[in-house]
């Protein structure tokens, strides 16, 4: 074997012994991943738009519901359920603040059937070498923001998303490992358990 050969070989026998290479992933199957996302738990990490930083566990059950628990010293609650979205302030005796889920950049990811190849829905799909970034709207409501989500790939796992309101503020969610798949009680979504819960502090 000439030694041209012989190099062209060594690079083949490393290239097939080395694992798959992460890449883009496409809209389509960022889409499945989703609508195969019944229920997962994770720890969170929320950076704010000013630069604060609060943790606690987030749990979601597709389709539309959703809750954060803050961690202490971050007395909060967030529920979205019932197509409405309530924030509890544990300093505020006025009840929580409520709002449409669908006005919301939430939904598009707690929505029943994801779509990103929908039109006008994904205004940037990138990849960095290391992951794929989306950053989708609502076609219908795009004055209320956007979300930009991150995922590896190889398997396709959702790692953080970024909302940006129509403020133009920024909310960044780091998630840990998702905890897929296990059941989670109706009343963790129910706004009206959480403002009984609150009530009874």
């Amino acid at each position: 074997m000439t030694p041209l050969r012989m190099t062209f070989a060594a690079v083949v026998l490393v290239a097939t012994a080395l694992p798959a290479q992460a890449e883009k992933v496409s809209l389509s199957a960022i889409s499945k991943y989703l609508n195969g996302l019944t229920t997962a738990k994770s720890q969170f990490t929320q950076i704010n738009d000013d630069g604060t930083i609060s943790t606690g566990t987030i749990y979601l059950k597709r389709p539309g519901r959703a809750r954060f628990e803050y961690n202490p010293p971050m007395d909060a609650l967030v529920v979205a359920g019932g197509s409405q979205v309530a924030i509890f302030d544990g300093k505020s005796n006025a009840g929580p603040q409520q709002y449409p889920l669908k006005r919301t950049p939430l939904n598009l990811i707690l929505a029943r059937n994801v779509n990103l190849n929908r039109a006008k829905m994904v205004v940037g799909h990138k990849y960095d070498g290391t992951a794929t970034t989306v950053v989708a709207q609502d076609p219908e409501n795009p004055e209320v923001g956007t979300i930009e989500l991150k995922f590896t790939s190889n398997p396709t796992e959702l790692r953080q998303w970024i909302i940006t309101d129509n403020a133009g503020t920024k909310t960044t969610v780091l998630l840990g490992e998702l905890e897929k798949g296990a059941p989670l009680g109706s009343s963790l979504f129910s706004i009206t358990a959480a403002i009984k819960q609150q009530s009874r502090k």
